[in-house]
Order: C-alpha cells, then sequence, then structure tokens
C-alpha cells in the first residue's frame, strides 16, 4: 500500500522540528547580530515551507546558506547585503535549474562521494553537537536517554518528548523576562544593496555554490531517492527551487536558503514521512511569523543548547551511516579521500577532489584495458 502524501500526526509534527539544530544558531545570529527583521524572516520561512512541501510532496528541508550565513554574521553584514548576496545567489542557482548541467554532475558523481560528503557533514556537526552539550552534559543526558526510550515508539515520537523536555527546561529557567509579546507584523519593503552586490558574492557568495551544488543538491537528492524511490526530486528541481526561492527571499525580508542532508537526515529521522511535516512546519513558521514576530528572539534564544546538541548528534548518525555501505577497497579509498579533503579544506574542495580521483581513477583503468586489447 502506497503511503500517503499528505499525513498530519504527531510523527509529521515530530519531524517538523527535527532540523532545529541546524536552523536555530544561524537564525539567532541573523537576527541579533544582522538586524534581519525577525518577523519578515519567519515568514519568508512559514512560506517557503509551504511551498516546498506542495511542490516537492515529500519533506524536502529548507535551511540557511550557511557559509554566506556564517560570514554575513561575522562580517556583521546589514539585512540590504544579505539580501543583495541572496538575489544574486538566485539568480545563478535559477539559470543552472534551467539547464541540465547539475543533472549531469549528479550522473557523473559516484555513490563514494555522495556518501564522503554526508559522512563530513555529519563528522562536523558531531562536533558542534558535543561544543553545544559540554556546558550542559546532565540535560544531555536526559535528553539521550529520551532518545533511546522513545526512538521506537509509535505514541510519543523522540523529536516530540524532547521538545516538550526543552518547553520544561525552558519553563524552569525563565525569570519572568520570557514572556510572548503578541501582536500582528507584516513584510516590510525590500531593501537592497545592489552596490554591494560583487563585494558580497567574493565575500561568501561564490564560495557557497560548489558547498550548496555538494550538500544541498547533490546528496540531497541521492537521500531522498534512498528515503523515497521514484519521488522526483532531482538535481534540477532542487536547483531551481533553491533559485526561485533565494530570488524571492530579498522581496519577503527572508535569508540565503537551500536545499540539505543534514536537514532531511534530521526530519526523516526524528518522523517526517510525508510533506505534511513541511505543511505543519511552514504553519507553525508562519503563525510566528505574523503573530509572535517580538518575542522569537528570546525564545530562540533560550531553547536549551544541550537538547540542540543532542538533536545535531542524531542528524549526524543518519549522516554517516549510509557510508558503511561501502564495500570495495577502490570505493573505501574515494570515500576516505572525500572525508578527509572535505574535513581538511571544505566539502567543495572534498567534492572535487572525490570527482577528480574518480575520473583519474577511471581513465587508468580505461588505459589499461586498451593496453591489454
Amino acid at each position: 500500500m502506497a503511503e500517503p502524501r499528505f499525513r498530519f500526526d504527531r510523527h509529521e509534527c515530530a519531524g517538523a522540528f527535527g532540523d532545529l539544530g541546524t536552523l536555530l544558531p544561524f537564525v539567532i545570529g541573523l537576527i541579533a547580530v544582522c538586524g534581519l527583521d525577525a518577523g519578515a524572516l519567519f515568514i519568508s520561512l512559514g512560506l517557503f515551507n509551504l511551498v516546498c512541501g506542495l511542490a516537492f510532496r515529500v519533506p524536502v528541508p529548507l535551511q540557511p546558506m550557511k557559509l554566506i550565513a556564517a560570514v554575513a554574521i561575522a562580517a556583521q553584514w546589514t539585512p540590504a547585503m544579505l539580501q543583495a548576496c541572496g538575489l544574486a545567489t538566485g539568480i545563478i542557482w535559477t539559470l543552472l535549474g534551467l539547464t541540465r548541467v547539475m543533472s549531469a554532475v549528479g550522473r557523473f558523481t559516484p555513490a563514494p562521494v555522495v556518501n564522503g560528503i554526508q559522512a563530513a557533514l555529519g563528522i562536523l556537526l558531531s562536533f558542534k553537537a558535543v561544543e553545544l552539550m559540554r556546558d550542559e552534559w546532565l540535560i544531555a543526558l536526559v535528553s539521550i536517554v529520551i532518545i533511546v526510550v522513545f526512538r521506537r515508539s509509535r505514541r510519543v515520537p523522540a523529536a516530540l518528548a524532547l521538545l516538550l523536555a526543552a518547553v520544561f527546561v525552558m519553563w524552569w529557567n525563565n525569570d519572568g523576562s520570557l514572556r510572548p509579546q503578541v501582536g500582528f507584523s507584516l513584510i516590510p519593503p525590500p531593501d537592497i544593496a545592489f552596490d554591494r552586490i560583487w563585494d558580497v558574492m567574493a565575500a561568501a557568495g561564490f564560495a557557497q555554490l560548489p558547498l550548496t551544488a555538494a550538500n544541498a543538491v547533490i546528496a540531497t537528492a541521492a537521500l531522498a531517492a534512498s528515503y523515497w524511490p521514484g519521488s522526483g526530486v532531482t538535481e534540477k528541481k532542487l536547483s531551481l527551487s533553491i533559485g526561485l526561492f533565494n530570488l524571492a527571499a530579498p522581496l519577503t525580508g527572508g535569508m540565503p536558503v537551500c536545499h540539505g542532508a543534514g536537514g532531511l537526515a534530521a526530519q526523516h529521522a526524528f518522523g517526517a514521512r510525508t510533506c505534511g511535516t513541511k505543511i505543519i512546519e511552514g504553519a507553525f513558521m508562519l503563525g510566528l511569523g505574523l503573530f509572535l514576530a517580538g518575542s522569537i528572539a528570546a525564545l530562540l534564544a533560550a531553547f536549551p543548547r544541550a537538547i540542540l546538541g543532542v538533536m545535531l548528534l542524531v542528524v549526524a548518525f543518519e549522516l554517516i551511516r549510509p557510508a558503511a555501505a561501502v564495500r570495495t577497497r577502490a570505493d573505501m579509498v574515494l570515500l576516505a579521500l572525500t572525508i578527509i579533503f572535505s574535513l581538511i579544506i571544505n566539502m567543495a574542495a572534498g567534492f572535487l577532489l572525490g570527482i577528480g580521483w574518480h575520473a583519474l581513477r577511471t581513465r587508468t583503468a580505461k588505459l589499461r584495458l586498451e593496453k591489454k586489447a
């Protein structure tokens, strides 16, 4: 019996919050440091998630473009600079999505390279998880116990149990300053620093492109195919959606976004199976942006870091696990090279060097066969 495309239950609800660990740190930074309008950002994310769910019909995640977000926070970009970077990035990815470039790259990329990118991301997330848990080990241990106890529960999904635990910790630590400020917010007029487009692209935008290609397009398409065979989540569709979302983001007060294997693994690990997850997530974010814009930053900052860390740890395990399927010695070497260079330099370098090694290996094998013939 085919699984329904839309389902709204506690498992889909739990999956909707599965990738908070990768989302919250960047969102908090962009609001607190760069001055991005909290209401507009969440309205934008809410609308994009709703569209994403309806378009793909499976829970394909939306995440910040991490390198751009990290540079923006570190350099204290203005919202107008961030929107300029998003606009330029959107134009590039829309053009890539309208062609078959990324589909060709995806077909040429061997499975060990994809698995290596996923595993490297998992290892990096595990380091971040330990950092988040370091100062609150008791909460972290209790959270791990919750994951173990509820990981196979059909009544109470693990992510939902963790969210309830987080709400309890936030209530326990509240000194009275954390109070919801209910109001109504709208999206402000677009503000794009057109004169800074080259500056922001040189600082972060161009470097983000190969990272997005490796993780948000190729690795995400491969992971989606393993979770939902025949779902039609292709490199071309992912590229085009990234482009269109980033063209719309500057008009809605959003941030540069992409898809991601980490977010997909996170939501799947915590129960997401249908696009009902995206409808729930989109509606929740839209509600926050419209009615609780004044409280968003404080609420997100109060979320227990240790629980975020445990959620990231689960995601890391999901990303690293497919690498265990690699069997042949040659593929293990390719996997190891991709992981090592991804960790030492970055994922773009690991991706390019992995493909280069694969091409060299294939060419060498072909020459040997020609000599024998």
